[in-house]
């Protein structure tokens, strides 16, 4: 089972991968994509158990990182 104390796990096993698209679909250093992840609305939102994104893909996470960060919303999975 999944608890909030063990999320901060699964979110470091996440966030490689994001990043890594990030530096290489815009041309960008690591400090420049990590600002972007941690400071955006879906990392507040993959934080919190509760929301269950964890359980998403880093490529689908990705995925909704760039929808937030060219139309400043995000459209959640079913499950929020």
């Amino acid at each position: 089972m999944v608890t909030q104390e063990n999320v901060y796990s699964i979110i470091a096993m996440l966030t490689p991968g994001i990043l890594q698209r990030l530096m290489d679909e815009r041309n960008i250093n690591e400090k420049e994509a990590s600002n972007l992840l941690y400071y955006s609305e879906l990392y507040k939102k993959l934080e919190i158990e509760e929301t269950k994104l964890w359980h998403l893909s880093s490529f689908a996470l990705y995925s909704l990182l760039e929808e937030e960060l060219e139309t400043g919303k995000i459209t959640w999975p079913e499950e929020q």
